[in-house]
């Protein structure tokens, strides 16, 4: 009779050390190809002056630093669940707080990216004109504190907690900041407005260029090329959207198909949180024949130092 009750409690207990290791081993080498795309990306911008005279490329930049820095906290988040660290409110509350302020600044930016890019199609004249870099960063530091209402307000209340925030353990998971079903709701209606006016942004100016492309007689390329990264910027504003209805679908999820709910979490967390971050290189880098050749060229740069015999072996030859 022992033997019968134990042995489905250390069946789920190995079945889960399996699931935790799998997400682990997926999650982990994932992280560290899309940092390594991301060093040399960054490492070529910084290189060569070109990049910081182009708002574009400075959005784009910015782009790359917030998704790098939300994927670096959301995985350490993650690590810290799964292998069950558990730690203070004081030192949980940042790493929240950095992760959701990146979340949150991910939309705005696809919202401006796109606005730069209706300006350079629409109003070629004026682009350089409006879009100055010193302008470029006034709307960088802009959105910057535009993301980060959400997190403060969540921060400014953990000193309401019953528990003590300096020396008490928890398990450092966004829900731990909800503390009332009225700062819930704020929050849902605050992303809901930031999430329709984004969505306004994205819509308008890809139908404005659709026009402007149309009416267009001659060399529509950069018009049709704009186009298409404003489509993928709707793509991946629909991914994030798709992420603020998790719990909506976790539990419709549970309950109709019978999917454990932790299985559902990953789910939407590796699909709708790291999947966008990490198409995001591959679809703007290397779409862009400018920065893909620079990108080689760093590759050749790095390869040459690391093996500095090589031009003395071509030379002996």
């Amino acid at each position: 009779m022992n033997n019968s009750t134990t042995l489905p409690a250390n069946t789920t207990s190995t079945a889960s050390s399996v699931s935790v290791v799998l997400r682990i081993c997926v999650v982990t080498p994932l992280f560290g190809i899309f940092l390594c795309f991301i060093i040399l990306m960054l490492y070529t911008m910084a290189s060569r002056r070109q990049f910081w005279d182009n708002s574009r490329y400075i959005l784009f930049t910015y782009m790359l630093i917030n998704d790098t820095l939300q994927l670096l906290f959301t995985v350490l988040l993650f690590l810290f669940t799964m292998t069950g660290v558990r730690m203070a409110i004081v030192f949980c509350g940042p790493l929240l707080f950095i992760s959701s302020a990146t979340y949150q600044n991910t939309p705005f930016i696809l919202a401006t990216m796109s606005l730069e890019r209706y300006i350079a199609i629409c109003y070629p004249l004026r682009h350089q004109e409006i879009c100055r870099v010193d302008r470029t960063w006034v709307v960088i530091l802009a959105l910057w504190l535009t993301s980060c209402i959400i997190p403060t307000i969540d921060f400014a209340l953990v000193g309401s907690y019953s528990i003590d925030v300096y020396s008490t353990p928890v398990t450092c998971v966004t829900k731990l900041l909800n503390s009332s079903h009225i700062q819930t709701l704020f929050k849902v209606t605050v992303n809901a407005l930031f999430l329709a006016l984004v969505a306004t942004v994205i819509l308008s100016t890809y139908v404005r260029i659709l026009l402007k492309a149309k009416r267009m007689r001659s060399d529509k390329a950069p018009a049709n090329k704009a186009l298409h990264t404003v489509i993928l910027h709707g793509v991946q504003l629909l991914l994030c959207m798709m992420s603020y209805t998790y719990p909506v679908t976790e539990g419709l999820i549970v309950v109709q198909v019978g999917w454990l709910r932790e299985h559902i979490s990953f789910f939407n967390y590796f699909c709708f949180i790291l999947l966008p971050r990490f198409l995001s290189p591959l679809i703007y880098g290397l779409r862009d024949e400018n920065l893909r050749v620079h990108m080689k060229g760093s590759i050749q740069c790095c390869s040459t130092k690391i093996n500095p015999n090589a031009s003395g072996n071509k030379f002996i030859k």
